[in-house]
């Protein structure tokens, strides 16, 4: 028996980004036909299974219900047995559950936070992150066809991690606490209002740390990617100081929007060497993109790149392992 999980989470893309850059929204109503594509698509790649993150907007159920209706659905469906509370804990107890549950492969649809959540639920299970958010870096724009053919794909294979990366992740802590996690980017803002969870205001930047960065991207990691470009594979992240007297750039850090900043440092991080940096008042930690940790004049803040980070599908890897191996062909009766 060969099972995939999708997690979708229906407030990815919903975020104040709208309202201040031209960046693009992907409603409920059309992540159920990228949900609906990622089933068909696995069940004729042979998948038995599909576990379903329950979720407020309930996008399992309703692909589910299309497809049965239009008697297209011809795996077993099931829903995870965990409680909705509408906030990312949703989507670590299902990516959590799914892997108890021995899920061969999850699909994350969402942004880089929602990617951040689930990867705190796991530890051997592999994801496919498929973009549904805002200045995603870590999630791809995977159509869903795609996305379903490759998850089965890697369910399937015997040698999962063949078809996939282990991404690098940063490690957060303020004095030594409890710490959390950052996939793609960790920066420090002045701006210790949370009200939106995004950060939107570039001038209150004052450091970020990055896993990798490329000026392709959009977001806080574009403008490290504007300094010097750092890819999945390379065993070391970057990060940027910014000051007022630093010398003047251009970033993408929001969609349509290059903002100018001041860079005044740039370093390179090294595998499981905290880089420290003291609090200069009280600022917020932005993680992936969104406020998460308060830090107080004369704290101190602690970065620490890890290599062993969530496990990633390669899409275009596994479907090309799959036209190898002659997986697409069939019997003829």
């Amino acid at each position: 028996m060969a099972s995939i999980g999708i997690i979708a989470n229906p407030a990815s893309g919903k975020d104040i980004r709208r309202l201040v850059s031209y960046a693009t929204t992907i409603d409920n109503r059309e992540k159920v036909n990228i949900v609906k594509r990622i089933i068909l698509a696995a069940q004729s790649m042979g998948i038995d299974t599909v576990w379903f993150m329950p979720d407020t907007f309930q996008i399992g159920w309703e692909a589910i219900d299309d497809l049965t209706a239009d008697g297209r659905c011809t795996v077993s469906c099931r829903m995870l047995e965990i409680p909705v509370t509408a906030s990312a804990a949703d989507t670590t107890a299902a990516a959590s559950a799914m892997e108890r549950l021995g899920v061969g492969c999850a699909v994350v649809l969402g942004g880089d936070g929602t990617c951040r959540a689930a990867a705190k639920g796991v530890d051997r299970m592999p994801l496919l992150p498929v973009s549904t958010g805002t200045n995603n870096v870590y999630p791809a724009m995977t159509e869903g066809t795609v996305a379903g053919m490759a998850a089965a794909i890697t369910a399937l294979s015997r040698d999962r991690r063949a078809l996939c990366i282990q991404d690098k992740y940063l490690e957060v802590s303020v004095n030594g606490g409890q710490p959390d996690i950052a996939l793609i980017d960790a920066a420090i803002t002045d701006d210790i209002w949370v009200g939106s969870r995004a950060v939107w205001k570039p001038a209150k930047l004052r450091y970020i740390c990055v896993t990798r960065c490329h000026p392709a991207s959009i977001g806080f990691s574009a403008v490290a990617g504007c300094v010097q470009v750092v890819r999945a594979e390379d065993r070391f992240g970057l990060s940027v100081k910014l000051e007022k007297s630093g010398e003047k750039m251009i970033a993408p850090v929001a969609a349509g929007v290059l903002e100018e900043l001041r860079l005044a440092q740039v370093g390179r991080l090294a595998p499981d060497t905290p880089q420290k940096i003291t609090a200069e008042g009280n600022c917020m930690i932005a993680l992936d993109g969104e406020r998460e940790m308060t830090a107080h004049e004369g704290d101190v803040i602690a970065f620490t790149l890890r290599m062993n980070g969530p496990v990633r599908v390669l899409p275009e890897k596994a479907l090309e392992e799959a036209t190898a191996n002659g997986s697409f062909y069939r019997k003829t009766k």
